[in-house]
C-alpha cells in the first residue's frame, strides 16, 4: 500500500509531530522530576524522550533524523521541558500524571512514525512496526535513563495498543477512508486502550517456567 505525501499530508504529520513531541518532553520531565533532576537534567531526558523514537526511525528508514532537519521539533521540547520546569516549581502535580501525557504521546507518535513508513512505500507490516518504535522507543529512553523498569515492558498494553492502533490505520486507509478521520480513529484508539490499561490493568499473560 503507498500513501503519497501531499502537502495536506504533510501539514498533519507536522502538527501530529509537534503535538508529540510536546507530550512526551512533558512525561520525559516529569518522570525525571521525581528522581529531583536539576534544570540540565530535566532538559536531557525530555529531549531523549521526545527525539529518541523518531531518530531510531528516520535512521532504520534511511532518512534524515526529523530534528535534525528541522530544528523546531527540538525547540518545542526545550520548551516543553522549560515549562514543566517552572510548573513544577509552582503546581501541585501527582507523581503518575506523567502517565496521561504519555498515553497521548505513545498514540500520536505511534500514528505519526506509520504515516511517515508508508509515505516511504515501507511495507505494510515493517510500516506498522515503525510506528511502534516511534511510539515507545523515546520512554525507553526516559526510563533507563531514569533508572525505571521501561513501562513498554510491564504487564499493563503499551507496546501492543500503539501496534494494534498503527495496524488499525493501515487498515483504514487501505479501505479508502480519508487521513484524518482514520488518524483519529486510530491515535483515539491508542490513547483509550492504553487509559483503560492503566486503570483496569490489562496486559498480556507474562512469560514463566513450569513449576
Amino acid at each position: 500500500m503507498e500513501t503519497t505525501l501531499t502537502p495536506a499530508l504533510g501539514n498533519m504529520l507536522h502538527s501530529i509531530t509537534w503535538l508529540a513531541v510536546a507530550v512526551s518532553a512533558i512525561s520525559g520531565a516529569l518522570e525525571a522530576g521525581k528522581k529531583r533532576f536539576d534544570m540540565f537534567g530535566i532538559i536531557i531526558i525530555a529531549a531523549a524522550t521526545a527525539l529518541g523514537g523518531g531518530s531510531l526511525r528516520d535512521l532504520l528508514l534511511d532518512r534524515p533524523v526529523f530534528w535534525v532537519h528541522e530544528q523546531t521539533h527540538f525547540l518545542i521540547a526545550i520548551g516543553a521541558a522549560l515549562a514543566t520546569f517552572v510548573s513544577a516549581r509552582r503546581l501541585s502535580i501527582p507523581p503518575r500524571l506523567f502517565l496521561l501525557p504519555d498515553a497521548i504521546g505513545l498514540a500520536t507518535f505511534t500514528i505519526a512514525g506509520t504515516l511517515v513508513a508508508l509515505t516511504l512505500q515501507a511495507p505494510w507490516l515493517v510500516a506498522s512496526f515503525m510506528g511502534v518504535i516511534t511510539g515507545v522507543v523515546g520512554g525507553i529512553f526516559r526510563d533507563v535513563l531514569c533508572n525505571e523498569e521501561p513501562l513498554v515492558f510491564q504487564s499493563t498494553l503499551y507496546a501492543t495498543a500503539a501496534w494494534a492502533g498503527a495496524l488499525i490505520l493501515i487498515g483504514l486507509l487501505y479501505n479508502g477512508i480519508d487521513t484524518t478521520p482514520a488518524v483519529l480513529a486510530s491515535g483515539g484508539f491508542i490513547f483509550l486502550l492504553r487509559i483503560l490499561a492503566i486503570r483496569y490493568n490489562l496486559g498480556l499473560p507474562r512469560f514463566r517456567f513450569k513449576e
